[in-house]
């Protein structure tokens, strides 16, 4: 199977964040991640992550694994 920028894996949710000025709250990183063709999976995890301020991808992967853990 190959693998693409599909799917909810922290390195395509990332890539849907390429270019996000930090910090970012919850609602601006889902608006990017829409923006930059994120699918309906990716939109979910980040909309139901913390709502909080994120300084930097460390703190965003953080709030995906508490989302992911709460999925």
């Amino acid at each position: 199977m190959t693998r693409g920028v599909g799917g909810s894996s922290p390195a395509n949710v990332s890539s849907y964040l390429k270019g996000i000025d930090y910090p970012a709250s919850r609602d601006q990183l889902a608006t990017h991640a829409e923006e930059n063709g994120a699918d309906a999976q990716v939109l979910d995890i980040i909309r139901s992550m913390p709502d909080q301020q994120y300084e930097d991808m460390a703190d965003v992967m953080s709030g995906y694994g508490a989302a992911k853990g709460n999925a």
